[in-house]
């Protein structure tokens, strides 16, 4: 295998040295399994080469962006050969007149938007881990972010893509055009699946204009039900916001406690944001989004009077996962997403989950469109903890679940959540995402052990 894959990539594209492999054993889960080696490819020719290899000697593969997976969905369960496409960063194209870029997997969410901000565009989905994930990982996971609520996700920009199958052949799927309905909407079987059919070498992504304006404030609450009606009424008001988010008072008081940030003490915050085109069209949409918020009991709102201070807000969002994880020895974060109409039960069910237990629970998150981040703080030396822990974290999908939501909105299934897929999903429908999985990967070497399709 070492010799193979040298051949390949090349030695210094080449690792199976116990200190280089160790940062691979892990992603931003607890999960924890080293591989066997490490590659960095520079082209779709040579992925192609280690996959045919790989199938031929049935040696898994696992495909690896910036590691930011919150589900364990890079973590080398059963071992093998890590692809870092960390080097296939290339913007390919960009089609301003078509409405299209076309980039290697590798190139990173953030980098993407500054060169399309040069023309006027804009990659809308924006995850917390923008500045370092990478668009191969935003398809495999299918993406979302903060302004989710308005611009969807990455599934809704994906136009094309060209896959590396298991069995060692090269796929183009979909087409350059903004609609085609000719044959099966084979991308979108990739979208989201974190890796377990293939890898994705290069995506084309169809690009919006980029709003000219923008307005920020914030709502504080003191109890948890009245910021929960006051963003369901919102998203039903006709309005339709960039940005809904909340944040609970732990996650309020860590971010106190560990930035420079002054916030208040209360219940829950909720941040949001109008953008749009002209500056009237923007504070429009603002003034039926604040007459909302005031309606629903607020302790104050307030509105971000210059650029300033709209990026701190943005700041104080962005850094919640961060200062959580300073509060204690371990946590795990989960993304849950209900109907919009269920969020003010979500976000009080989760509470009395958390004192039921006696364990934190942080939550925050892209309340606009559903999706909460409940994150669980505990130690995970202590054998009680983790008990409890993990009750904790079961009633929380089962909650999400008798809301008529699902496991996971935006971080995947991974190995954290494999064990409670058929509470989301019922037989047949595993059975046949089983068989999916092994007419794709005959061999079981695409990123084995995850989501539960095994078998």
């Amino acid at each position: 295998m070492i010799q193979k894959l040298k051949e390949i990539v090349g030695s210094d594209n080449f690792t199976d040295q116990l200190e280089e492999l160790v940062p691979y054993s892990y992603d931003a889960s607890i999960n924890v399994h080293r591989p066997d080696a490490a590659v960095w490819p520079e082209s779709t020719e040579q992925v192609l080469a280690i996959v045919k290899f790989a199938n031929e000697h049935k040696i898994p593969v696992i495909p690896r962006g910036a590691g930011t997976s919150l589900s364990g969905g890079v973590v080398p369960i059963k071992g093998g050969i890590i692809i870092d496409l960390s080097k296939m960063n290339k913007i390919l194209e960009v089609s301003i007149e078509n409405r299209y870029v076309r980039v290697e997997a590798g190139v990173v969410c953030d980098t993407l938007n500054r060169e399309l901000a040069k023309h006027g565009f804009v990659f809308p989905p924006d995850p917390a881990s923008s500045s370092v994930s990478t668009i191969g990982g935003n398809v495999a996971t299918n993406a979302g972010g903060i302004k989710g609520a308005k611009y969807g996700t990455t599934r809704d920009y994906v136009l094309g893509l060209q896959v590396v199958l298991p069995t060692g052949e090269l796929m183009r799927t979909g087409s350059y055009t903004m609609k085609c309905v000719s044959g099966y909407d084979l991308a979108k079987l990739f979208i989201g699946a974190e890796g377990t059919l293939g890898i994705i070498t290069e995506v084309t992504l169809k690009i919006n204009p980029l709003p000219r304006h923008a307005m920020t404030a914030v709502a504080t609450y003191a109890r948890l039900e009245d910021a929960g009606n006051a963003i369901f009424q919102t998203m039903t008001s006709g309005v339709l916001p960039s940005v809904m988010e909340i944040l609970d008072r732990v996650t309020l008081q860590s971010i106190r406690e560990n930035t420079d940030i002054a916030l208040p003490d209360a219940e829950a915050l909720i941040l949001t944001e109008t953008d749009g085109f002209t500056w009237e069209e923007v504070e429009a949409q603002m003034e039926v989004v604040l007459s909302i918020l005031k309606k629903n009991h607020p302790i104050e709102i307030k509105t971000a009077k210059d650029e300033k201070e709209r990026l701190t807000l943005w700041k104080a969002r962005k850094s919640a996962y961060a200062t959580l994880a300073r509060v204690s020895p371990s946590f795990t974060l989960d993304d849950v997403t209900v109907p919009i109409s269920h969020i003010p039960e979500l976000l009080v069910g989760i509470q009395e989950i958390s004192k039921k237990y006696d364990i934190v629970v942080a939550t925050f998150g892209h309340a606009g469109d559903g999706n909460l981040h409940p994150q669980i703080l505990f130690d995970e030396y202590d054998p009680d903890q983790v008990a409890r822990t993990k009750k904790v974290e079961e009633e929380i999908f089962r909650l999400a679940i008798r809301l008529n939501g699902t496991l996971s909105g935006e971080h995947g299934i991974g190995l954290s959540k494999a064990a409670y897929m058929d509470l989301e999903h019922d037989p047949v429908e595993m059975a046949l995402m089983r068989q999916v999985k092994k007419t794709l990967d005959p061999n079981n070497i695409m990123n084995p052990g995850k989501r539960a399709l095994d078998g």
